[in-house]
């Protein structure tokens, strides 16, 4: 096959790669086109994936090894991987009647990612290819602001209102990708609206969904150190919190801060609300942690 296609050059377009990561990751492309040993052990380990069952976190490491060999940086050849995956992923929504904007939606998070490799590494590439597994096996889907996939909950749960989730009972867990979209009113109801409209499969026979997430935004002491009135603080409330805890080390922090994570907590900027609240608290001591709660759904709204 040809790496460097016409659907290759589209994700760089359509999602808005970087411009200064597009002519490193066409280099790689081309190199695999015109190395015949190079392009045959790289297309062994896509079809090896793509037709095969086997977890990608199995061909990441063997890409490792290709890279080293070929003297490209394993993130860098990573990307260019999940790139080439992409193409036949597309065939396969289109056999299963999900529409382009999903699909789009979903390769989306390839700029998101090389955006953060770029930010936190200095590398253009990805940090965390083995994340697409769900992307690629199609079991997670991109609904708008939000990143959905099937699960199964994990214990017997009432809610707050009465209403009585069984352990193994299917639900979804998701995910907030680091678009950079706020996360307004609009764009969270609109996201759990297409997840509703989805995932019909799995609601309950009474027309409920339940979502669920675990996530740094979801700490159960944000409500004592961070604006009551930032999107944050709304999408919290959109919860049920069953669970919170604390941390001794923040390995989230790169998420707030990016490179500036590697600093001194001290020397770490302060210029936006989240990151002067964030400084303020951990300068005074204070753990920081995570939250896992649920929202459930009835005819696409969050049951409150």
């Amino acid at each position: 096959m040809k790496y460097l296609s016409d659907h290759f050059k589209e994700i760089e377009k359509r999602t808005q790669f970087p411009e200064e990561a597009i002519p490193v990751l066409e280099e790689v492309a081309e190199r695999l086109d015109s190395d015949k040993k190079f392009g045959a052990k790289f297309e062994a380990l896509r079809k090896g994936y793509m037709y095969g069952r086997g977890r990608l976190g199995n061909y990441t490491k063997k890409l490792e090894k290709l890279a080293e060999k070929y003297d490209i940086h394993p993130y860098t050849l990573e990307m260019v991987f999940l790139m080439v995956c992409c193409e036949l992923l597309h065939k396969r929504y289109r056999r299963k009647g999900i529409s382009e904007e999903i699909y789009w939606d979903g390769v989306c998070d390839l700029k998101y990612k090389l955006v953060e490799c770029i930010e936190c590494e200095h590398v253009v590439g990805t940090f965390v290819a083995d994340w697409n597994d769900g992307f690629l096996r199609m079991t997670r889907f991109a609904l708008g602001r939000f990143q959905f996939e099937y699960s199964d909950f994990d214990k017997d749960y009432t809610t707050k209102l009465g209403i009585k989730i069984k352990k193994g009972q299917d639900c979804l867990n998701f995910h907030i990708p680091s678009s950079g979209v706020p996360l307004t009113d609009d764009v969270r109801l609109d996201s759990y609206r297409r997840a509703w409209e989805f995932f019909k499969d799995i609601r309950t026979p009474d027309g409920y969904l339940i979502l669920t997430c675990g996530s740094w935004l979801l700490f159960p002491k944000h409500e004592e150190f961070l604006d009551k009135n930032s999107n944050i603080m709304k999408f919290y409330r959109d919860f049920e919190i069953f669970e919170g805890r604390e941390k001794d080390n923040f390995n989230d922090d790169w998420r707030i801060w990016g490179h500036y994570s590697d600093l001194p907590l001290e020397e770490r900027p302060a210029d936006t609300k989240l990151r002067a609240a964030y400084k303020n608290w951990m300068m005074a001591g204070n753990k920081t942690g995570y939250g896992i709660g649920l929202i459930v759904l009835k005819d696409g709204k969050p049951v409150k």
